[in-house]
Order: C-alpha cells, then structure tokens, then sequence
C-alpha cells in the first residue's frame, strides 16, 4: 500500500476511533438514581463501583477513555453537555481494567492502577481519620477534614488542577502563598488529552486574560470595563459575572453565571480558541503576530519576511498527488506546531496531520493548482492564502481612478478661479473708467444732482468729501497767485479761505 493510499484512509480511522471513543466515554456517565456523591475513609471507586454523581446530578466523577486508545483517566464530566471538566494527571494515563481511586483511613486521596506508579491526589503530613472526598455541585471534586464541632477544613480540591475547561466558580491567577498558579492548558490533539501547546491565564498586572503558545502570549483580553473585556464579543459575556481578587494572598479571576445556567463553560481548544456552548469567546488562531490587534491579537517581532499581511491558513478539503512534499513523523508535533513550522519556511504552502490522532505533520511545498484539487469528500488540509489580495486590488483600481478624478478637479477649479478674477479685473477697470467720465462731467456741469449722485458713489467706496467747482473757484479767490502755495508733480497747490 503507497503512503498516499495510507493517508488517505487516515480520516476515516480517525472518525471512527473517535466515534468508539465517544460511546465509551458517554457509558461511564449514565445517569442512575440515588447516586452516591462521596467517598469516606476506606471507600474505593473503579470500574465495577461505577461513578459518583453530584447531588443534583449535573456532574459525574469516574474512569473512563477521553483520548482514542487504551489511555484512561480519572475525570470529572458534565452529564448534560457531556464536556470533561477536570482529569488526573494527563501525563499519566492509567490502566483501564485496574485503576482504582481511594481514600484510606489516613486521609491518603489516590489513583492506582497496574500501568505506572500510584498518583497521589493528596497525602496529609499526619494521617488523618476523619476525611471524605465529594463531589459538589459546582463540578469540584473535594477532600475535606471532618471537625467534631461540625466545621470542614479543605485539604485538597480538583479546581486547583485546572484541565482545558473553565467553569463558574473555577479560578484563573496566582496563590502569592504557595506561589500556585491556576491555568487551562489545551489538548495537545483533538484527541489526545496530553497538554498541548496553548494555555489561558490571567495577568495580574494589567488584569487582563491572555493566551500563549509555547509561552508567547498571542491574544489579550484587554481591561475590564463596566464587567465587559474589550476583545470579548457581547454575546459570550451577556450572561457573565466577572469576580477579580486582588489582595497579598491572591490575584485570581472566575466567572459566574448571571442566569444560574450548570451547563456554562470555557473550552480551549488545541487550535488556541477558546469557545462556550454558542460560538467563540477568543480566536488566538487567526492571531499571526501583524501589526493589527483586531479581536485582541497581538504583535510579534520574528515574522518571516517571506510572509506578508494577511497570510492565513485556511481549512481545506480537497486531493493531492503528494509531489515536493516533506514530513515529520515525530509524534510530539501537534497541529499548531505544524503550522509553525511551515510558517517559517518560505518554501511551505500548506499542511496537514500525518497521524490519525493529530500528530506529525505533512508539509507541502511550492504547490499550485496543478497539485490538488477541491473536493468534498478528500482530504482536510491547511492551505496557506492571503485574505487581503481581493482587497489590495480594489484598493489599487480605487487610486488608480482617483488620481486622474482629482486632477480634473483641480483643473475645474482653477478655472472657475480665473474666471471670477478676470470678471473682477474687468468690473473694476469698467468702474473706473465710470468714475473718470463723471469727473470730466463734473468739471464743466455744475448741477448739484449731478454732484449728489457722485459724492453718494465716492462715499460708497472711500467715504470722501466732494466740493463742486464753483465752491472751490470761490474758496480760491479764482486760483490768484497771492493764494498760491506751491508747483508739484500734480499741478499747483492753492490755499483755500
């Protein structure tokens, strides 16, 4: 069998290991009445015991397969949306036929099983009688110490071991005591539970959710105003009551929820989302480190130069005659690091898994058209495009007609200038050669309407004084020379009585 027709039957595998995962998930957590919600000292629970159920039944504690294969957990589900709310140690899977959860009567919480050593949930420094592990109602799996005078002292509790889910109650943050921190880290696969690449936090400082990748952040929150985050859309936070402490023991956030919904929860996802039961909360996956923070994204200062604004990665199904391709067989590469790889190299066009369960990688290189081709029923695939190229066309056509569009303008209006200041020179030199005429007129007509209409022009203009020839004859006494002053360049100079 070629490695094309193995990679081909791939996704099929996968959906039906996924599908046989499912149902044996969904069998250990099948609602019974009069389920029992606690262990006390010398109580044990495996798979013949069957789970225990919170008392309003809402959530359920047993073993069961989260991932495809023999790997099995002790996990804390929710019965209704059937999502897993916390797990034992996902580095160390246990034995599916002989784990066994127990309290003994020293107040020792713990998991054995024939693969591996006992995980020890809790073990006091002195050993303790009076003990009893329960499941809440809240989907927190608790050990208390029992007092005489009917008061409990938490000694361990599940939400101090955050998975992938966060649910009301359960904290993000810091225990500045202990120097705990309180953290979801996605699955490394779709359906592998071991810890993946993305982790959600909160950061103290600026009070704000982050996600990283491999501990770079790639997405904030932004501040909290009026019980809203910035990068959050409306929707994911109409129903949610946002709680910050901040104080010398601890700088943590939880939610709750304004409607009491049991069924509310954050999930990151091994893509670096973070979804809820109606669409996404945050999308640090289409987060690529541009200059743009759009949803919250944010910069980074190692992109490729071989990669421009707006290079995403986008989900594909379709076929391959599987020419210039490498691959990376290690099981330790997960989707995201697939995509960083063939991020970085400029010879990369597109990816996808190699292994049924997420892991390894493909990597195709230099593909075009002539390489593939789309089709429903083939392969998924992550084919790396640019989602601006559309738009820098429209935007190149849209200079390239405004250019032209602002020079007519220009021309249009520098014309129309000139005309309004030829049509004012014209009017001005039209007016003074008005007024020249009159002045000729005046000189040799001595009629006051005449010199009324003239001194009303003047006055409109200048606001001049005007006096008729004959007053100025007789103020002159007939320009004689005894009232002479002087000659200048106008003419002589007369002093008038």
């Amino acid at each position: 069998m070629t490695l094309h027709h193995m990679l081909l039957l791939f996704p099929c595998l996968q959906k039906v290991l996924a599908f046989m995962c499912l149902c044996l998930w969904w069998s250990t957590c099948i609602r019974v009445e009069a389920a029992n919600d606690s262990l006390k000292p010398g109580d044990t629970l495996n798979l013949d015991t069957g789970p225990l159920y919170s008392k309003k039944g809402d959530y359920c504690l047993g073993f069961g397969w989260v991932d495809v294969g023999d790997n099995q957990y002790l996990f804390v589900s929710n019965v209704n949306n059937n999502y897993v709310v916390w797990m034992s140690d996902r580095n160390q899977p246990v034995d599916k036929d002989s784990a066994v959860l127990s309290l003994n009567r020293s107040g020792v919480l713990k998991i054995e099983s024939q693969r591996g050593k006992p995980i020890i949930l809790y073990s006091p420094p002195q050993p303790i009688n009076n003990t009893k592990a329960t499941l809440l109602d809240t989907g927190n799996f608790v050990l208390q110490h029992l007092h005489s005078n009917g008061t409990n002292t938490l000694l361990w509790q599940s939400f101090d071991y955050p998975t992938h889910n966060l649910i009301p109650t359960m904290k993000l943050g810091v225990n500045h005591k202990t120097g705990h921190h309180w953290l979801l880290v996605s699955f490394f696969t779709k359906t592998l539970a071991t810890p993946g690449a993305f982790s959600l936090e909160w950061e103290p400082v600026e009070q704000e959710l982050i996600i990283k990748r491999r501990g770079k952040v790639c997405w904030e929150s932004g501040k909290l105003r009026n019980n809203r985050f910035e990068n959050i859309p409306e929707d994911a936070q109409a129903v949610l009551k946002y709680s910050i402490v901040s104080n010398e023991d601890e700088d943590t956030f939880s939610f709750t929820s304004t409607n009491e919904n049991p069924n509310l929860y954050w999930i990151l996802t091994e893509f670096g989302q973070i979804s809820d039961d109606e669409g996404y909360v945050a999308r640090a996956d289409l987060c690529y480190g541009y200059n743009n923070t759009d949803g919250g994204c944010q910069r980074w200062q190692d992109i490729p130069k071989c990669r421009n604004p707006g290079d995403v990665f986008q989900k594909k199904t379709g076929s391959f005659n599987y020419q210039n391709v490498s691959i990376e067989e290690n099981i330790s590469y997960g989707y995201s690091d697939c995509e960083a790889s063939c991020w970085s190299n400029c010879s990369c066009s597109a990816f996808r898994e190699l292994y049924p369960n997420g892991t390894g990688c493909i990597f195709f290189h230099w593909i075009s058209g002539e390489n593939y081709t789309f089709d429903s029923t083939g392969e998924n695939f992550y084919l790396l495009e640019n989602m601006l190229t559309n738009h820098k066309g429209t935007k190149k056509w849209i200079w390239i007609g405004a250019v032209p569009a602002t020079a007519l303008l220009a021309i249009f209006l520098f014309t129309i200038c000139l005309a309004f200041k030829k049509r004012k020179f014209v009017f001005q030199g039209k007016k003074r050669q008005r007024m020249v005429m009159k002045m000729l007129h005046l000189a040799t007509c001595s009629r006051s309407s005449a010199m009324k209409d003239f001194e009303v022009d003047l006055k409109k203009g200048n606001g001049l004084k005007l006096f008729n020839y004959t007053s100025i004859m007789a103020a002159t006494n007939e320009f004689s020379t005894e009232n002479k002053l002087g000659q200048g360049g106008f003419g002589p100079v007369y002093k008038v009585t």
